[in-house]
């Protein structure tokens, strides 16, 4: 069903309720489509990795999970070996993605398997492992301590939550403990402790070498909710950070609300180019989306995902003065939405990072796990525009713009009123589809909450929510393809390689889908136990860590 932009904003909350596919200025599926796999292939061609490896979560700037794969498996099993290249253990719960480049996987986890002798498994370590691409050789382990502050800033068992960015003889990654840390790839094999960091607790041929660190928490005044989980994005020398600067234990309080929520450094110093504070007392929870880079429309963009549940886009550069330059903001949620902790909101922030695809912006809505299933929202955005680009405007009754609030923007209780943007850069919105035509929406109708991140090709969207529905699109209109239930929590994101989609979900299945706008399952794949992160390709090879061990997949030669 197709609604125009001021019905869109009129209907309000109802709209979202009966769960419609809302084409706001969409047009027809183009012919020409962007190849995002070429266009991956040739951005890490530019850096200093091997061909077909992966070096960042999502692979490439835009964050669109298709890499080049030629032959990839869609059967293995993990107990037989069938089509198992090599396995190894990781710690109890793994929410980091891997990572290849260079030779080397890498992976967040914690450490329970306790790959270093003097870490027993009874201590509680935030880890990154460094892996044999090859082999699954154990290389080295770089150790996060808990933070003395408990599970309101470190959350027990969670372990390293967000993927590296790898490049040259360097790694970068934010532990658990508010750190952004520049590792050595060889850790201390080489022989060698590069500085100017030089205070690591010994220089063990298995254990990690520091570069440099800044930690976030200690130099900028930082309250990070829960875990510190932002997956670099790096153009040139510049890295792009999320702090998860987020509440206090009450959920109500906001410690820090001037501490920056975004910002920039030089990856080769760790030297701050820039800070944005932008949620400022308007974040609803934490803040763990991973920020996006592109050109778009000619002007280069860095987008965030923020804790108040707006999309940011900012100049790379900043203002030159130490502080960002906003392009544009949107706010994901409908005007009248209210936020809670009960779990029964209808507010929701950014978990999901955002994707770029044929010069669109993609994103998704979700929240904490922890908070259940709720309604959701998929939007597809014009990043040309600037300023205020939302659908909505929020107004007082004698229509004078309300300024931005945390819990609700528009009380309709008070005569508060949400009325269309004229400046809104939606080019469709989607919260499901009543497919069956009952004028209700129905559960597998639904779009929910979602951790995770669109994969993008051929003008197909998919997506997999937190209630367990793989949702394909038509990219350029929202027009819905077809749902399909796994029965259970979906926390990742797709894969798209070799004319397949593959998402695991929490029961452990991976289903494989052909790349097609009519649903077809090719197989379910069992990994044992929980998939919490998302499948990728390198050079390859099928890489798939469930919650405790990390799988290298492919088809094995003769001998």
């Amino acid at each position: 069903m197709r609604l125009s932009k001021w019905l869109l904003t009129a209907m309000g909350c109802a709209l979202g309720a009966l769960g419609l596919t809302l084409n706001v200025t969409g047009s027809e599926s183009s012919e020409s489509r962007e190849d995002p796999t070429a266009l991956a292939v040739a951005e890490i061609a530019k850096r200093e990795v091997q061909p077909g490896d992966w070096p960042m979560w999502g692979g490439w700037t835009q964050r669109n999970n298709t890499p080049e794969g030629k032959n990839i498996p869609t059967e293995w099993d993990v107990d037989s070996g069938e089509n198992i290249l090599w396995s190894v253990p990781l710690g109890s719960q793994t929410y980091g993605n891997q990572v290849v480049a260079n030779g080397k996987v890498y992976i967040g986890t914690n450490n329970h398997h306790a790959w270093l002798a003097r870490f027993p498994k009874t201590i509680d370590l935030g880890v990154l492992l460094c892996f044999d691409e090859k082999t699954g050789e154990f290389l080295w382990q770089h150790s996060s301590q808990k933070l003395p502050t408990g599970r309101v800033h470190d959350w027990p068992d969670q372990g390293i939550c967000a993927a590296v960015y790898a490049e040259g003889d360097r790694v970068w990654f934010v532990s658990s403990r508010g750190e952004v840390i520049c590792l050595d790839a060889n850790g201390f094999r080489d022989g060698e402790n590069n500085g100017p960091f030089k205070q690591e607790d010994n220089e063990n041929q298995d254990e990690a070498d520091v570069i440099w660190k800044y930690d976030m928490m200690g130099q900028m005044g930082v309250s990070q909710h829960n875990m510190c989980s932002c997956s670099l994005v790096c153009v040139g020398d510049t890295l792009f950070v999320c702090t998860a600067n987020g509440v206090d234990e009450t959920h109500i309080n906001i410690p820090a609300p001037n501490a920056p929520s975004f910002f920039a450094m030089n990856r080769d110093t760790g030297a701050v180019l820039w800070t944005d504070k932008s949620p400022g007392v308007n974040i609803l929870h934490g803040q763990w989306s991973s920020p996006t880079y592109a050109v778009l429309g000619g002007q280069a963009q860095v987008l965030f995902g923020g804790g108040d549940g707006y999309l940011y886009s900012f100049d790379p550069a900043g203002d030159g003065q130490g502080n960002s330059r906003l392009l544009w903001k949107f706010d994901c949620n409908p005007k009248t939405s209210l936020y809670s902790v009960s779990g029964r909101s209808t507010r929701n922030h950014i978990i999901a990072t955002p994707v770029v695809y044929d010069g669109l912006v993609y994103v998704a809505v979700g929240e904490d796990p922890e908070h259940g299933e709720g309604n959701g929202h998929l939007w597809c955005i014009d990043p040309t525009k600037r300023g205020d680009v939302s659908p909505e405007l929020a107004q007082d009754k004698d229509g004078n713009e309300l300024p931005q609030r945390r819990l609700q923007a528009v009380d309709e209780r008070v005569d508060e009123q949400a009325v269309p943007n004229p400046n809104s850069a939606v080019v469709w919105h989607y919260v499901g589809y009543d497919a069956n035509g009952n004028g209700k929406l129905e559960f597998e109708e639904e779009m929910h909450r979602t951790c995770g991140t669109a994969v993008i090709k051929d003008d197909l969207l998919y997506i997999a929510d937190f209630s367990g529905l793989v949702h394909c699109l038509d990219a350029k209109t929202g027009e819905q393809h077809w749902t399909y239930d796994m029965f259970a929590a979906s926390w990742g994101s797709p894969l798209l390689v070799d004319g397949k989609v593959y998402i695991g979900d929490e029961d452990g299945d991976v289903a494989i889908f052909r790349h097609s706008k009519e649903m077809d399952l090719i197989a379910e794949v069992n990994m044992g136990n929980s998939v919490y992160s998302t499948p990728i390709v390198a050079n390859n090879v099928l890489y798939i860590a469930n919650k405790s061990r990390l799988y290298a997949i492919g088809e094995k030669s003769a001998d």
